[in-house]
């Protein structure tokens, strides 16, 4: 076992050093890769610099400040590594450290993991790592840089796999349960997941009663006991918030009546002999559990269900990750679940041969995956990390049958081939390029104010500037991302006005800014804007610049 951790080690830190000098020039400005990692950032500087430990809220952000649906359980570690470092090298450099440091232990983590799994199954736990190193979309979450929530999260469910797959006794039962817990606690997305893996434990323990019962009685004990812990330790100043989209009041209800569930059927098991009587047992308390947490929390049943229609359409339907499958464009598609699939039908064609119970639960969970898909693309992760223990034991088959049958599996089993794959078939996009990076230099180098810029600047402007900003990429954040929208497509005259009311003090533009809203209309602000030939009332902070102040 230590040689397959040693050489997950390895494999993760060798591949962060690659993707660090190949990302250098963006990291050492600490430009990381998506939104989610900057707003990261800020929110631990906000935490360091003195907010309190329970404000989630970004008070810079919006009409009035945000209070965000995020959790304070991810900043834990990066968090640490900057504060202790900062005395030494200054805080810049620890920030730097950290960005980099996190995602590869996270990485290195899950490679683990992902080796204990196929250990379980009894595929080859070497080969496994190397292509989980390598399985894309899910290794592009681990890029330095990545240290927004998603590595996290695809670690714990990680080890929640691991503990329901094989067997084992209070332990593994306690494992599952605090994974749970803690992935809760981070953010709703993997939710699904977590009752499967619950499902599981439930169905180990109705298929064999006696033999199952300390494991479920684990389960159940660490969630019920986990959650009170974490209503106190991870409790937000958005705790009263109405939705279910984090960890609050209304999600905390609903897990802690559904895990009284599982706690509730391990401690009768000792009365209930046949495993018809634990079947209807449990559909049952189960069902008794999933109506009252429901009835508690109604907002669960459709946690993101409050964001605007506008905004959906015109934002989160343009994010990759967000998209569908069959909505998504095909090189896209491709590129997400190609290996996902392959891995899914791998692990489906060793359950058959061996019947194995945990082929099985592994298959489960990729078949999860790939329905969450269907629905937002970002489900496919999971799966993309339970490929690989069916994808070595498909390699380790073809090894016997010839170099030929071995070189086809190799390929089947690459992660990088199905983006190559997807980029045959992608169609040719023209659109205008915005370079971020000048706008945001000339927004810095302006007194604090608010501003109004594209959507997908706000949370690097957040990071990089002094400035309130009123549009960025986060579900909650309605009315600031629609006041901006209402703000540029308005006839010249009225935007001033809308301006002044907003109390906006700066407006940035960019190459390909606002085009979801398809062509401007005439007069606007937008049309202007796009003509390079602003009204009077607007000022260029500089010569040639992006970034515009607004006369009051």
């Amino acid at each position: 076992m230590w040689r397959d951790n040693a050489m997950a080690a390895a494999l993760a830190l060798l591949l962060a050093a690659v993707w660090a000098w190949r990302d250098w020039a963006a990291l050492a400005a600490l430009r990381l890769p998506d939104t989610d990692d900057v707003m990261r950032l800020q929110q631990i500087r906000d935490w360091l610099g003195g907010q309190g430990f329970g404000d989630l809220a970004q008070h810079r952000l919006g009409a009035a400040g945000l209070e965000m649906h995020w959790s304070r359980l991810p900043d834990l570690v990066p968090g640490a590594i900057i504060a202790l470092l900062t005395p030494v090298t200054g805080a810049r450099a620890a920030e730097l450290v950290a960005v980099i440091l996190w995602p590869p232990l996270l990485f290195a983590a899950a490679l683990m993991l992902v080796a204990a799994i196929a250990r379980q199954v009894r595929a080859s736990a070497p080969v496994a790592v190397i292509i989980a190193a390598l399985a894309y979309p899910a290794s592009a979450l681990f890029l330095p840089g990545r240290i927004d929530h998603h590595g996290l999260q695809l670690v714990l469910l990680l080890i929640l796999v691991r503990a329901v797959i094989g067997p084992g006794g209070w332990r593994s039962g306690a494992a599952a349960g605090a994974a749970s817990v803690a992935s809760l606690v981070v953010g709703m997305e993997t939710a699904p997941f977590l009752a499967l893996g619950g499902g599981v434990l439930v169905l180990r323990w109705v298929a064999d009663g006696a033999g199952e019962r300390l494991r479920l009685l684990g389960y159940g004990a660490s969630l019920v006991v986990g959650l009170a812990l974490a209503a106190l330790l991870f409790r937000t100043s958005g705790w009263g918030v109405a939705t279910c989209d984090a960890f609050a009041a209304p999600l905390w209800r609903a897990a802690q009546v559904a895990a009284v569930a599982p706690l509730a059927l391990a401690l009768v098991a000792r009365g209930i002999a046949t495993a018809r009587a634990r079947l209807i047992a449990a559909l049952v308390v189960g069902g008794a559990s999933g109506v009252a947490a429901l009835a508690l929390s109604p907002a669960c049943l459709s946690p993101y269900g409050g964001v605007d229609p506008l905004l959906e359409r015109l934002w989160l339907g343009r994010v990759a990750e967000a998209q569908p499958l069959f909505g998504a464009p095909l090189d896209h598609a491709i590129g997400y679940v190609g290996l996902a699939l392959a891995g899914l039908a791998a692990t489906l064609w060793q359950w058959r041969r061996t019947r194995d119970m945990g082929w099985a639960v592994l298959a489960a969970f990729q078949l999860a995956a790939l329905a969450l898909a269907l629905v937002q693309l970002r489900g496919i992760y999971v799966g993309t990390l339970l490929a690989p223990p069916g994808l070595a034991a498909l390699i380790g088959h073809a090894r016997e049958r010839g170099a030929l049958p071995l070189a086809a599996a190799w390929i089947v089993s690459a992660g990088f081939v199905y983006p190559a794959l997807g980029s045959l078939v992608a169609q040719p996009q023209p659109h205008a390029t915005c370079d971020g990076g000048a706008v945001l230099a000339q927004l810095a180098a302006q007194p604090a104010g608010t501003v109004a810029a594209p959507i997908d600047l706000g949370a690097y402007a957040l990071a990089e500037t002094r400035h309130r900003v009123l549009a960025a990429p986060y579900h909650r954040n309605a009315q600031g991302n629609l006041a901006v929208y209402r703000l540029i497509d308005l006839p010249v005259d009225a935007a001033r006005a809308e301006a002044q009311r907003l109390r906006v003090d700066l407006i940035a533009t960019c190459g390909g800014a606002w085009d979801e809203l398809g062509a401007p209309p005439a007069g606007s602000l937008r049309t202007a804007l796009r003509a390079g030939t602003p009204p009077d009332w607007m000022t260029p902070v500089a010569p040639g610049a992006s970034v515009y102040r607004v006369a009051r």
